[in-house]
């Protein structure tokens, strides 16, 4: 397939018709480069039940926030206005997860809970920005599902046949993986370069230009989430890290084995919130 045609029906994603509605209204607010937080606080309290989605996101294990946030005002200061742009996203891609890729949504939040507990351990500012960029870190299958799901599916059924790494059929296909295809609508989603290049290059992070630790962080955390097994993201490999993680990272043998415990009561606390009806 034309890699110029993929990149011009992505950049063109809202007006496919598999699109929720949802989706469509968020982002018509959040590529306004004027937005303010004021406005994006109007704009989620008109709405019941993007409210309430917001307020089960804010006060799930993927922030980890002490005490209950009960107001979308409360959130949105907490949050600053990036996190809020990567909330609303992660609020609406579960209403396509939750129809066929509910297993992609669970391995995104494992992977956003690892990211969290490894941006605090490091003692990294905004640990939040940090969870949106590894909760949204798989956002290009999500596109590729929505603008080529029968070839994404071959894609998928290609890989295990090939035990083949998922990317590498990707760019034989389309010339494009998911992380490239996540970057370019996370630039297009007007996302600022901390949370890009962790979507970007989760799967290279010595490519990284700028943030290259946030990025190390997601690299990792979606390796993790893949050891740990939760839900199931089209790999049927868990990779190797990169040594260009380990290094700027500077983990010790057994910390891992602490990140793993400590991110075991919050993923299964995480799947409970997010699966139930309520």
């Amino acid at each position: 397939m034309n890699t110029q045609d993929v990149i011009a029906k992505i950049e063109k994603i809202e007006s496919l018709p598999t699109i929720p509605p949802i989706l469509k209204k968020i982002l018509s607010v959040i590529e306004d480069p004027r937005v303010s937080l004021q406005k994006i606080t109007d704009f989620v309290s008109s709405d019941p039940t993007l409210t309430a989605r917001v307020l089960k996101m804010v006060n799930s294990p993927v922030y980890g926030f002490p005490g209950r946030i009960s107001s979308v005002s409360h959130a949105m200061v907490i949050l600053g206005l990036n996190a809020v742009k990567g909330l609303l996203l992660g609020v609406s891609v579960f209403e396509i997860m939750q129809k066929n890729m509910i297993g992609l949504w669970e391995h995104s939040l494992s992977t956003a809970i690892f990211a969290r507990i490894i941006a605090m351990k490091r003692q990294l500012q905004a640990p939040e920005e940090i969870s949106i960029g590894a909760l949204l870190h798989d956002i290009g299958k999500v596109i590729f599902i929505m603008a080529f799901k029968d070839e994404y599916m071959k894609i998928i059924n290609s890989a295990q046949e090939k035990e083949s790494f998922l990317y590498e059929i990707e760019r034989q296909y389309f010339g494009l993986t998911h992380a490239e295809v996540g970057g370019i609508i996370a630039k297009k989603w007007k996302f600022p370069q901390k949370l890009i290049e962790p979507i970007m290059y989760h799967h290279r992070p010595q490519l990284a230009e700028k943030f290259q630790m946030e990025t190390a962080i997601v690299h990792i955390s979606n390796i993790l989430a893949l050891a740990r097994g939760v839900g199931y993201s089209g790999e049927i490999f868990v990779p190797s890290v990169h040594p260009f993680a380990w290094e700027i990272l500077n983990f010790k043998s057994d910390e891992i084995l602490e990140i793993f415990k400590e991110a075991e009561e919050p993923i299964t606390t995480s799947g409970e919130i997010f699966l139930s009806d309520e």
